[in-house]
């Protein structure tokens, strides 16, 4: 049997706000709360994996990394800048504005994170 990730918890302060706020940069619908475990917010990443955001009282930032085609790379890019959302060429650095031009697992990447804390990589082959 193929071993892939189904979905991972992502702790949040509002889930269904940082559920949004993820949908929003990388160009994907969130349809709402789960219809069972309403306690979650899951965010579709794609056919294999969901985010499940969660409402914790304190959450602990959580490091998630993405391949994306460069087509997703440039939008989330211009989403970031055109609302003025901090972002970064490294994990140190995720507030700097600029984006990483030779990223040592693709050729270019981005950093950002969410209000609870969360930092997201984007990483394009081109």
């Amino acid at each position: 049997m193929t071993i892939t990730l189904n979905h991972t918890i992502v702790p949040a302060v509002d889930n269904e706000a940082a559920a949004r706020f993820l949908a929003a940069v990388l160009g994907l619908e969130y349809d709402g709360p789960h219809p069972v475990a309403k306690h979650f917010a899951p965010l579709r990443i794609n056919d294999e994996l969901s985010l499940d955001f969660m409402t914790v009282p304190d959450p602990t930032g959580h490091h998630l990394a993405f391949d994306v085609d460069p087509a997703t790379f440039d939008t989330a890019v211009a989403y970031l800048r055109a609302h003025e959302l901090p972002h970064g060429d490294g994990p140190g650095d995720h507030t700097n504005g600029r984006v990483a031009e030779q990223h040592p697992l693709g050729a270019r990447g981005v950093y950002f994170a969410d209000p609870s804390g969360n930092l997201y990589e984007l990483i394009s082959p081109a």
